[in-house]
């Protein structure tokens, strides 16, 4: 989930009537009709809140044709993507911020735009961690997950926060996230600009592991995916997409073994 930033409409002098007419809409009603559909509030609902809202970004279409082995770095434009398995021998403790979210309104994973909650979840994250002593988040390691699916709900968690140390306390209004020790595959993503990184990067990086790399690898995943943001300096960040892989024959005995016991239980 992304991190971005959005052109700020608060301090615009614009009318919304002068932006609809600037982007092809015929009057007001036209262009508030189509943007509620979209987003799911009105302009003028934006414009006094700022929510974050999910966007497209131009698919890189190329990198979904190379195979790249463990380790060895593919670079797609301003992009570079390297996948490898890892074992984490400690489990690691993160203290932040959980919603419910909609499958349905996130990109690329839903098939519709929505206002980016996992988004909104990071400000607030972020605002909170201003207010408490930056001991606590020592590291500047930070850490979003989505997991807990539901998919005949149409909803997953959402988690956003901070590497902490095992013995610190949980701020008040704050939840624990415990990232467990086990294997893992990583792919690590390095592009020009943290802004890069967090939206059109991530995005293709998404595509490329679960619909090219882990599939030539016979590989699928749990229903778990982590997406951990390293800040080493101003001028150079990245992150990293992490995965609990399973090997497509044993997720299918896995499958078989639950619907046999649901089939006793009836």
């Amino acid at each position: 989930m992304k991190k971005s930033k959005q052109k700020n409409w608060q301090n615009s002098q614009e009318r919304i009537l002068d932006i609809a007419l600037k982007y092809g809409f015929s009057d007001h009603a036209n262009f508030t009709r189509a943007f509620k559909e979209v987003y799911h509030i009105t302009p003028d609902e934006y414009r006094k809140s700022i929510p974050m809202l999910n966007t497209f970004d131009k698919p890189e279409l190329s990198s979904r044709y190379i195979m790249i082995d463990e380790n060895v770095p593919l670079i797609v434009g301003n992009i570079v993507l390297e996948i490898q398995r890892k074992t984490l021998r400690t489990k690691e403790t993160y203290f932040g911020f959980e919603k419910t979210v909609n499958i349905a309104e996130q990109i690329p994973v839903g098939e519709s735009m929505g206002i980016d909650v996992p988004d909104q979840l990071w400000c607030e994250f972020h605002a909170k961690k201003l207010q408490i002593e930056s001991a606590v988040f020592k590291n500047g390691i930070e850490l979003g997950v989505s997991h807990s699916a539901s998919p005949d709900k149409g909803m997953f968690l959402y988690f956003a926060g901070g590497m902490v140390s095992s013995i610190d306390v949980c701020p008040k209004n704050m939840v624990q996230h415990i990232l467990p020790a086990g294997e893992y595959v990583v792919c690590r993503i390095e592009a020009e600009s943290f802004e890069e990184i967090v939206t059109t990067a991530l995005n293709q990086a998404n595509k490329y592991l679960f619909e090219t790399w882990l599939p030539n690898h016979k590989l699928v995943t749990k229903p778990f995916m982590a997406e951990k943001y390293y800040k080493e300096n101003a001028d150079f960040s990245y992150m990293e997409i992490w995965v609990i892989p399973v090997e497509i024959g044993n997720a299918e005995k896995e499958l078989s073994n639950v619907n046999g016991n649901k089939t006793e239980s009836l």
